[in-house]
């Protein structure tokens, strides 16, 4: 450390020498701009000839008033790069690419080395743009000197300016995608080596052009998950459909879009009965949570093909039941399936995923869901033998009945695990997807939400309780 300050209270002499030089040939005595500054570094020449050649008039903007923190790559580094990417020449590079190249080692604050050491490690925003305009992360890490993405090491740190700070760094930090930026954190080394170990090339997939949302379990979320299990002793093909349940495909969902929505449904890329996506939960009210049980704890972290939300919980392939359980719009439907009904255990019933079950219950069910409100217009729940008969003729076994699925326009009549059929009709009216006609006869059940795919079956919402006859 003494070292490192000394060099820096060298380097900071040398430039008053510089100003004071300038003075002798007439030049105010100000603070060099991030700019000037670099201009006068004979090792920066590189980065000022790129500064000058990109796209966006970048010098101009580099000599704003700021503040900007400017990670500057040294020569070397930038002869580095273009030789890792092929090009002969500076000139060779396309002006907009070295543009987006040069705007990922600018950051829109003014951001000391004593900042980035009493943080530790993170993500923080550059410059540089990614889906939707969004601004790319870079990752820095301070356990081993200062990093950027695991690729690029400070050599010089605090060089003031007037109008920010400039780290002067080994190497250049080329556009990182969603695979990049999980990689250069050691808290993602799990999710990595899982993507390494997964079927279906997990890691060239969430490398392509994309838009991807993944929600990272970090390394600690994993542990508990695997509970003493290697990663090499699970699954292949199991755990690629986990992984996949934590990517949103063609869509970079920011924390912002969750919040707005407050709660609802969205698709991952896992499949389900019928090769059918599985649906995600969340929900917003108390931070950011996918289906009850995985809170994020650290949003958007943006690379050039999607966006990442760190979680704190992998979250398994789910159930019926666990949408029940997470979605707050049916706390009466589960209340009715536990301690109302504490002589059948609906919740084991639905959860399994299994066949070949005893009481020829099987997966997968199609279970038509009563929101609260649909409990609330009873008059009264019932008892829990006739209230055990309501809830079974709100359930198919052994078939995953999507919507796409139904007669339409028509009828689709199919029988309960309580015994009586119900009938639906598509179109629903009104408001209504689709109406129901119950085992009593009554035709006023609507439909209100489709496909809620899980696991081991797929639930709709209805806005009343079906009456067995």
């Amino acid at each position: 450390m003494k070292t490192k300050l000394f060099f820096i209270t060298i380097f900071s002499l040398s430039l008053l020498t510089t100003s004071c030089s300038s003075d002798d040939d007439n030049s105010n005595n100000a603070t060099p701009n991030i700019v000037e500054l670099a201009q006068t570094t004979t090792d920066l020449s590189s980065l000022v000839a790129a500064l000058t050649r990109a796209d966006g008039n970048l010098a101009t903007v580099l000599s704003g008033n700021g503040p900007f923190t400017v990670l500057a790559p040294t020569n070397t580094a930038f002869a580095n790069f273009l030789s890792d990417n092929g090009f002969a020449s500076l000139e060779d590079v396309p002006t907009d690419v070295l543009s987006q190249v040069l705007l990922n080692h600018v950051i829109m604050a003014d951001v000391t080395s004593s900042d980035l050491i009493s943080l530790g490690a993170g993500y923080t925003p550059g410059s540089a743009s990614g889906p939707d305009d969004l601004n790319i992360s870079i990752y820095f890490d301070t356990s081993n000197g200062v990093t950027f993405n695991n690729v690029a090491t400070v050599t010089t740190a605090d060089i003031n300016t007037s109008n920010g700070t400039i780290h002067i760094i080994d190497a250049v930090l080329d556009l990182p995608n969603i695979v990049d930026l999980a990689a250069a954190n050691s808290d993602f080394s799990s999710l990595v080596a899982a993507l390494g170990s997964a079927d279906g090339d997990l890691v060239n997939v969430l490398s392509a052009d994309g838009p991807f949302t993944v929600l990272a379990p970090n390394n600690s979320a994993f542990s508990t998950f695997l509970d003493g299990t290697a990663l090499g002793d699970v699954d292949t093909a199991a755990l690629s459909q986990i992984l996949l349940n934590h990517v949103i495909i063609s869509s970079t969902v920011t924390s912002t879009a969750l919040v707005d929505a407050g709660a609802g449904y969205t698709n991952t890329g896992a499949t389900g009965p019928g090769d059918n996506a599985l649906s995600l939960y969340y929900n917003t009210s108390n931070g950011v949570m996918f289906n009850g049980i995985s809170t994020v704890t650290q949003a958007d972290i943006v690379g050039t093909n999607g966006i990442i939300h760190a979680i704190d919980t992998v979250i398994d392939i789910p159930t019926v039941v666990t949408f029940a359980v997470a979605d707050p719009t049916f706390s009466t439907l589960v209340q009715a399936l536990t301690s109302l009904t504490p002589a059948t255990d609906f919740a084991a019933i639905l959860a399994r995923t299994e066949t070949g079950n005893s009481d020829n219950l099987d997966p997968s069910f199609t279970v038509f869901a009563p929101t609260n409100d649909a409990f609330s217009a009873l008059s009264v729940i019932p008892a829990e033998d006739a209230l055990t008969q309501i809830l079974l003729h709100h359930v198919i076994k052994e078939a995953n009945i999507t919507a796409s699925m139904l007669n339409n326009p028509g009828e689709t009549t199919a029988e309960t695990i309580e015994g009586d059929n119900i009938t639906i009709t598509l179109p629903g009216t009104g408001s209504n997807i689709a109406n129901i006609t119950d085992g009593s006869g009554a035709t006023d059940i609507g439909i209100i939400a489709v496909d809620v795919q899980a696991g081991n079956g797929v639930i709709h919402v209805i806005n009343k309780v079906m009456i067995n006859n």
